[in-house]
């Protein structure tokens, strides 16, 4: 048995955090390291669930994503989905991007097996759907989700990443498979730290994370390997907190026997959620889609 598969007891921590519900904190050992991740298990019984990875952002951690993904998590149980909320490195991802200070980059640690420890883990106890396996992840989450899918796109039904974009080609680190995955994408218009027409991302004073495409180059980038040409449709959400001063317009790209390629372009949007969608809830939906 490879060694990334051992399950640890050491963070074998059972927390009851409701009388329908307990919150389960566990680790695996994956190269040498102890990789932690959390989740509720379900309220109800589930057959053959699928997974949903939630991503923290640079800096957080599994648990602080929970309560932005409440809805999303109620709606995904309710229809026959687990929600995990797994841990970067030392509160990092190794993403994809190649000048990334973080000590995950720097060391190189190994992504790819800890999801897949994570999903045997699910499979022995939980025998989830391997064909319905999906990440949403949020800022350096974000970034975490678009290397899954470029690098494991055969175990990832579809991705969404939230406030990011892919790195710029000098800035990327990652072998990408060339394979298309359905992709969702949710950026603001006046994000001053995940620019929306590219450029450096910055992370604090020490934090430089190199620079990334622009929305439009990424939203390109999953449409081309999708063999998508012309425009997307457009579509406007509607205005339901005109108080926050951002809209939303839609652009989808959507064929037959194709993956479903979706830009959610938040006007006015800054480097957070906007308040006219549950994000996370909006992710399930574009999830649920491509099963259907």
């Amino acid at each position: 048995m490879p060694k990334w598969l051992t399950v640890s007891c050491l963070f074998a921590v059972l927390i009851v955090s409701s009388a329908r519900a307990q919150l389960i904190s566990d680790s695996l050992l994956v190269d040498g390291r102890y990789r932690s991740f959390h989740y509720n298990t379900p309220s109800q019984s589930l057959r053959r669930p699928g997974l949903v990875f939630v991503l923290h952002g640079s800096g957080g951690n599994g648990k602080g994503m929970m309560k932005s993904a409440e809805k999303m998590e109620q709606q995904a149980n309710a229809d026959n989905a687990l929600v995990v909320y797994p841990d970067g490195y030392k509160r990092y991802w190794n993403e994809c991007r190649k000048l990334s200070p973080a000590e995950a980059n720097q060391l190189d640690v190994n992504e790819q097996a800890f999801f897949d420890a994570m999903l045997a883990y699910f499979k022995q106890r939980y025998r989830i759907n391997p064909a319905h396996v999906f990440a949403v992840g949020t800022s350096g989450g974000g970034h975490m989700a678009y290397k899954l899918a470029l690098t494991m796109p055969k175990t990832f039904r579809a991705i969404t990443a939230i406030i990011a974009n892919l790195p710029d080609t000098t800035n990327l680190d990652c072998t990408p498979s060339g394979k298309p995955v359905a992709m969702m994408i949710v950026n603001g218009t006046l994000d001053p730290i995940n620019p929306y027409n590219g450029g450096p991302v910055i992370l604090g004073k020490n934090m430089n994370m190199g620079e990334v495409r622009s929305t439009e180059r990424t939203l390109a980038y999953w449409a081309g390997l999708a063999r998508y040409q012309g425009k997307p449709a457009l579509e406007t959400l509607p205005d339901v907190d005109p108080g926050d001063g951002k809209t939303i317009e839609r652009y989808t790209y959507k064929e037959q026997g194709k993956p479903e390629i979706v830009l959610l372009k938040v006007i006015g949007g800054k480097h957070d959620y906007p308040n006219d969608i549950d994000v996370h809830l909006e992710a399930w939906r574009f999830f649920q889609r491509q099963i259907q």
